[in-house]
């Protein structure tokens, strides 16, 4: 396997951290942090510059806070400066990494994402004989699980520069003895490249041709309930001797019955967005949060939820409906005037 070298100097380079401030700051340009930085950006980039050059660069203490859906979860969220170095590792790391996951790893992927896992799994089903079953599994607490030494040698297989990995170590640690923080960019790919190694035994020594994965929630479908069970054993096996993983759950059932898979409910002819879905949808609508409603509205765009969605705004809180993009409206009136 071919190893990359010379990242480091590559990363960090003065136009290098400029384009990382451009990304780190998309979006965000309106928020005290971006702001203080972009204030003295010239003299907080050179800082940053300096520091990584003279192997003196230390990630700031991550701000902790609490969320709690859709379960609750510590985030660590690291300070602004931090952002910057990890969007300027992330640039040149991602393509490096992401050739070689397989396509049917959807999470935090550029062209991915929960809508295109869903088509996945609906295709799944409608192409699984119809007696057959779907082994649907979740790692326990994935992050706060994964071993550091098993990612840095993942990273290492790829990368050679050890200057440049030292530093992609430091967003790997957050002061647990295992485990990476949730809330970091890198955190994201070191996800994907941890779990790689599962979606290629799967997929090559199991020999599962349907089969997908967001995050740590993964899924094979097709077989039948004995080579399930098989697989259930090796693949328990394969977490817990490669990468120091084990189980939460896992759920075996025929696919005619469907399965909950990326915030859908999902079966062959038809999909439903999930229950907390609709309740933080009708939250939205008797709050007048248009920018929440929508949003769930996009999630719900492929699906049989929509139009109870559109109906339920129109005849419940008209002002609302009346304040949607118009291409929602247009696609309620089509749809009642085909019913």
């Amino acid at each position: 396997m071919k190893r990359v070298g010379h990242l480091f100097e590559q990363a960090f380079t003065p136009d290098s951290l400029y384009q990382a401030w451009i990304d780190a700051s998309r979006g965000k340009l309106s928020k005290r942090a971006t702001l203080e930085f972009a204030r003295n950006l010239g003299g907080n980039l050179d800082a940053l510059h300096q520091e990584l050059h003279g192997d003196t660069y230390r990630p700031q203490p991550y701000t902790q806070f609490m969320v709690y859906e859709p379960k609750p979860r510590v985030i660590f969220a690291p300070a602004f400066r931090d952002l910057v170095v990890q969007h300027a590792i992330y640039r040149l790391t991602y393509p490096i990494f992401n050739a070689s996951f397989i396509d049917q790893s959807f999470a935090c992927r550029v062209g991915k994402g929960t809508h295109a896992a869903a088509d996945y799994a609906q295709a799944a089903l409608r192409s699984s004989p119809p007696a057959s079953y779907l082994l649907q599994l979740d790692i326990r607490k994935f992050f706060y699980s994964i071993s550091r030494s098993a990612l840095q040698k993942l990273i290492e297989r790829k990368i050679k520069d050890k200057r440049f990995t030292v530093v992609m170590m430091m967003f790997a640690d957050y002061g647990q003895p295992v485990g990476i923080p949730i809330g970091n960019l890198l955190s994201q790919m070191y996800a994907l490249i941890v779990l790689n190694p599962l979606d290629h035994f799967i997929k090559r020594e199991l020999g599962a041709k349907l089969y997908c994965r967001y995050v740590d929630d993964f899924v094979i479908f097709g077989w039948s309930r004995e080579r399930c069970l098989e697989a259930l054993e090796e693949i328990k096996h394969f977490l817990l001797t490669r990468l120091g993983l084990t189980l939460s759950r896992y759920s075996l059932h025929k696919c005619k019955r469907g399965l909950n898979f990326v915030g859908y409910r999902t079966w062959v002819r038809t999909r439903f967005i999930r229950k907390h879905s609709l309740y933080t949808f009708t939250k939205s609508a008797k709050r007048g949060a248009l920018e929440s409603a929508v949003s769930v509205l996009g999630h719900a765009r492929n699906t049989a939820s929509l139009a109870h969605l559109l109906t339920h705004l129109k005849e419940k809180h008209h002002d609302l409906f009346n304040r949607l993009p118009q291409s929602y409206r247009l696609r309620n009136h089509a749809h009642a005037a085909h019913a």
